[in-house]
């Protein structure tokens, strides 16, 4: 009896306790909800539609049917992307007689604000665009798209590649004039091809892939592998750790124009004077690769012999 009287004493005390933490919990909630500001709703009666935009500015309205905002509008019957989604509810505008000040005028906003704009509808898509060299070196979603006049219908880009990545980075415009070099100026290669101009978490805005080496095996399918042989330069420092990948005065776009000298940063030179033939003066009459066919991997010799 005493047992069974002293549980019914301990079950009122917790079943207390706990209505004390419930009591301040639901408390602390309309405390918590009464010092939140509320976010201000947007009317919907302040949107007027395209339509009503179109009477002032009937011409960039026509030129936006082929635009993929305005496709995007009628895969969800008239009620997707329009003028207001990007420029704002226009009420205000219309009904002062063309106000620009009661509308969103890019010319007018700042870089984070340009972006803020693009980056609620594509986000997702550019996910690390913030940490972007191009977002740090303040360039906005506008210094190379023009949603309204474009160059190119898809991307909506000012101009076409490469001619819109030279207007800033022309230190590297003048490595595709070299003797070898990928066909970019030729169009057969693009920038975006290697780079993801939004941001990755690889140097230069490389594209991010698993074995980062894809970025060129993609194209140069026949050094991918695997092998049953790798070579450890490949794996460890890279395609470019050989190969100046824009543009260069050796073939193959090798970083020198030695192939024995380029080796020889890793081998030592002791091998020159233990193989027969070669010596002093070998570099051309005996590349590495006269012997060591397979530098990029072998499955059939450790050496990548023949």
């Amino acid at each position: 009896m005493r047992r069974f009287l002293l549980s019914i004493a301990c079950l009122l005390l917790l079943t207390g306790f706990a209505g004390t933490r419930l009591a301040l919990a639901a408390g602390g909630g309309q405390q918590q909800a009464s010092t939140s500001p509320s976010k201000a709703a947007v009317d919907s009666t302040d949107f007027v539609g395209q339509e009503t935009c179109a009477t002032c500015h009937e011409d960039v309205v026509k030129k936006f049917g082929t635009n993929p905002h305005s496709r995007l509008a009628l895969e969800h019957a008239g009620k997707g992307v329009t003028c207001e989604s990007c420029h704002g509810p226009g009420k205000a505008h219309v009904e002062g007689g063309g106000d620009v000040t009661k509308i969103k005028r890019f010319d007018k906003l700042g870089t984070k604000q340009i972006d803020e704009t693009c980056l609620g509808c594509h986000a997702g898509a550019h996910p690390n665009f913030d940490r972007s060299p191009h977002a740090k070196a303040d360039v906005s979603c506008l210094g190379c798209h023009d949603v309204h006049n474009s160059e190119t219908p898809e991307h909506l880009l000012k101009a076409e590649q490469p001619k819109l990545c030279f207007q800033c980075h022309t230190d590297q415009k003048a490595s595709f004039n070299m003797p070898f070099h990928h066909p970019v100026n030729e169009g057969a290669v693009s920038c975006s091809d290697c780079h993801d101009v939004h941001g990755t978490f690889e140097n230069s805005n490389l594209r991010s892939t698993a074995d980062q080496n894809a970025v060129c095996t993609k194209c140069h399918a026949e050094t991918r592998g695997p092998f049953v042989y790798e070579h450890a330069a490949v794996k460890a420092e890279g395609c470019t750790g050989c190969h100046t990948p824009h543009g260069s005065q050796n073939a193959r776009l090798l970083n020198m124009p030695s192939i024995n000298t380029l080796c020889n940063q890793c081998h030592s030179r002791v091998a020159n004077h233990t193989v027969t033939g070669m010596g002093a003066g070998s570099d051309e009459l005996n590349p590495c690769t006269s012997c060591h066919t397979y530098i990029h991997g072998s499955n059939i010799n450790q050496a990548f012999l023949r």
